[in-house]
């Protein structure tokens, strides 16, 4: 598994940022039974940084705390037997891994929703990279029935990592 990690602004978390995002994906990975080695990117920014690209890519004129751009297109979440297929450009062709995508994290909102959840940065920060690698595997939450499904994954997933509130 390639796991990328790119810092643009000032981190002030107080634990290994870096090993929980790589213990996290790689969990998620294992535990969604991903028949591939992946590619992972994972960018740090502010709130200034995730408020531009909202606004380049999603016409939204706010920060949020995490955008996912998955690179796989699914017909049903979690299912990842359509990679059986010839699909070249789902392969980087230097390492063979599936890339997944990329996912971009404000730590300002980090700290800010961990404060305003009652709640550890550890613990925001490690459900904002679960949130972010369950899009990665096709997973939404625009309708009721997706949002259950995936707010219950979430909730297992970090129970399962004994990352708690």
């Amino acid at each position: 598994m390639s796991f990328y990690l790119e810092t643009e602004c000032k981190i002030d978390f107080e634990f290994d940022y870096e090993a929980l995002a790589q213990k996290v994906i790689d969990y998620c990975l294992e535990r969604e039974k991903f028949p591939y080695d992946a590619e992972v990117n994972l960018t740090l920014t502010d709130n200034e940084g995730i408020h531009k690209i909202n606004r380049e890519f999603r016409e939204i004129d706010r920060p949020t705390d995490v955008l996912s751009f998955p690179m796989l297109s699914y017909d049903t979440p979690g299912d990842f037997s359509f990679l059986l297929e010839e699909h070249e450009e789902d392969f980087n062709p230097d390492t063979g891994e599936a890339i997944l995508g990329d996912i971009i994290i404000s730590v300002e909102k980090v700290s800010e929703q961990a404060q305003e959840y009652g709640h550890s940065k550890e613990r925001e920060f490690a459900f904002l990279i679960t949130h972010s690698m369950l899009h990665l595997f096709g997973y939404d939450h625009m309708e009721e029935a997706e949002a259950e499904e995936m707010e219950a994954l979430q909730k297992n997933i970090l129970n399962e990592l004994n990352i708690l509130r």
